[in-house]
């Protein structure tokens, strides 16, 4: 599992292994209605397309990311956010 602190932030573009399509990462720490009790790492979009529905909407791990293109923007907020998240998550190891 990918630690909390290492994951890429919103806004970032990627390239998954195998696909020579981009995606852009819309969110992170992300579960499925078809299985509620596996979370992923991402959620994305097709770059540059966007959001055209929730067929086109992909859940991934980092370790499905090939290429790395832009690392979306990152602030106090988001540092606070992934502190928060990170607390969680040990939380739940204990």
């Amino acid at each position: 599992m990918t630690s909390v602190r290492e994951l890429l932030p919103i806004g970032s573009i990627v390239i998954p292994k195998g696909s020579e399509r981009k995606i852009m990462i819309a969110g992170i720490k992300h579960t499925t209605k078809d299985n509620p009790d596996k979370e992923y790492d991402y959620m994305g979009y097709l770059y540059p397309e966007g959001h055209i529905g929730d067929e086109a909407q992909f859940v991934f791990d980092d370790s499905d990311i090939e290429r790395i293109l832009f690392r979306g923007f990152e602030d106090i907020e988001r540092q606070e956010f992934i502190s928060r998240l990170e607390q969680y998550y040990n939380k739940q190891d204990q």
